[in-house]
């Protein structure tokens, strides 16, 4: 058993994004700042409506997915192929932009909390031109682990927790997306074992833990070392953590906006495309 330590810490700096929604963004805060496959981590939350009334309007993708993770709110999903899909407390919408998608994400409330994650996650040059997909899931549809030390909700992969396999809502995929949610009692540990070919990092965004010797900081990004296992131990209050893993995909990533490719000419050509009408066709 090799125990993963803490690498890297990116702390998230404040932003907007969409229609002057207010973020706190850690991985892709800068296109230098990435872990493969995983292209952007961004946290929301806010009981200021004006922090997050304006939403996301309707709005074009290529070439990566999206992973929309709501603790608390309500955001209603619609894109052009006819989804419409509305994303409510504990419920996960996961988006394949492929070859394009247009959509938008509307908050449906007016006051009150707003919280969550959204995580991009790159698709490999193979992938990146196969055709959009979205998948709502409900809170009901996501697995829990309960351990001695807490429970988790397992929203993507496998693990293995306290001698028992679970697997994720999601599960597969070339990049093999490991994301968990975890929630430790107070003092509550847990030992988990991760595959040692997985890119990792952990997020804390909810009381006080630590990773072996090290301790978390609030919405940072925590990127692990080599090993193939993880510890968490959390203070007295308890603490909520995402876990996030994936096989990295090794390849040239160029970005301009919401457009992820391989190459410049890539790049220039989704430009073209949605220029022409034909982003989506």
């Amino acid at each position: 058993m090799a125990i993963r330590a803490i690498k890297q810490v990116i702390p998230a700096i404040e932003t907007s994004d969409g229609a002057g929604v207010k973020i706190k963004r850690s991985i892709g805060q800068s296109q230098a700042i990435r872990l493969d496959p995983f292209l952007m981590l961004d946290e929301f939350g806010s009981e200021q409506a004006a922090d997050y009334i304006a939403g996301f309007p309707s709005h074009p993708h290529r070439g990566f997915e999206t992973v929309t993770y709501m603790i608390e709110g309500h955001m209603l999903h619609e894109d052009h192929l006819g989804n419409r899909g509305n994303l409510k407390n504990g419920g996960v919408q996961w988006m394949t932009a492929g070859r394009g998608i247009i959509h938008s994400e509307m908050p449906q409330q007016e006051a009150g909390m707003m919280r969550g994650f959204q995580l991009w996650l790159n698709l490999p040059a193979a992938e990146k031109m196969k055709p959009a997909g979205y998948r709502d899931l409900q809170p009901e549809d996501i697995p829990e682990a309960a351990f001695s030390g807490g429970k988790l909700k397992l929203i993507a992969g496998e693990l293995r927790v306290e001698d028992r396999a679970y697997t994720g809502a999601i599960s597969g995929g070339s990049t093999a997306p490991v994301y968990a949610d975890i929630h430790l009692a107070s003092s509550g540990q847990i030992t988990l074992p991760l595959a040692p070919e997985l890119n990792a990092m952990l997020y804390l965004y909810d009381g006080q833990a630590s990773s072996g010797d090290t301790e978390l900081r609030r919405s940072t990004a925590s990127v692990l070392g080599a090993g193939d296992t993880l510890q968490l131990t959390a203070g007295s209050e308890g603490a909520r953590v995402l876990l996030i893993a994936g096989k990295p995909i090794g390849e040239p990533v160029v970005q301009y906006g919401p457009f992820v490719m391989n190459t410049k000419e890539e790049i220039e050509q989704t430009l073209r495309d949605y220029h022409d009408g034909r982003l989506t066709a």
